[in-house]
């Protein structure tokens, strides 16, 4: 049987608890973290919390959903009409690059046709077509399609001039 990712839902601040019982039982999972800087009058902390609250990424068959379910702390799987939502790889990958690259990221709920792909136009920064990134006015913006989100975060332009970025399997040039 063919293996997909698949978002798990669980209960609230069990993300982490979900996941490290998934690596025991050897199914490969993701769990994006956020790292925000919280600034206090001292020092600035660094403070690391679920991207997605309450959800948890697994890479298994469908024959395996069964042994997920019966994890504690997991509500259910994702469904999108009528079946459990399926995350592309090449999304997966950008969620990991871009929570590497970035901090402080913030989520927004996406309107995306997913029968369409997105065309992303030319801006003064740097531009994709397709739903993977998009850099302008010091932000920069992925679409998640199969999930309904848009990841953005701030961007210093000029750490990002000259530097390579990979998301998915593209390698962009930043100019």
């Amino acid at each position: 049987m063919q293996k997909n990712w698949y978002i798990i839902y669980t209960k609230t601040k069990c993300e982490k608890k979900v996941a490290t019982i998934l690596a025991k039982k050897g199914i490969e999972n993701y769990f994006p973290l956020n790292c925000k800087e919280i600034k206090s009058f001292r020092k600035t902390k660094i403070h690391r919390e679920p991207l997605f609250s309450a959800y948890v990424f697994a890479y298994i068959s469908e024959n395996e959903m069964g042994k997920a379910m019966e994890i504690d702390g997991v509500v259910n799987f994702v469904y999108w009409r009528g079946a459990p939502a399926i995350v592309q790889e090449d999304e997966i990958d950008a969620i990991r690059n871009f929570t590497t690259n970035h901090h402080d990221i913030r989520l927004e709920k996406a309107q995306i046709n997913q029968e369409k792909p997105i065309k992303v136009a030319v801006g003064p920064r740097y531009s994709m077509d397709g739903n993977i990134l998009t850099i302008k006015n010091q932000s920069a913006k992925v679409n998640l399609p199969s999930i309904g989100f848009t990841m953005i975060a701030h961007v210093d332009s000029e750490s990002m001039l000259g530097r390579e970025v990979s998301f998915g399997n593209k390698q962009l040039s930043l100019q």
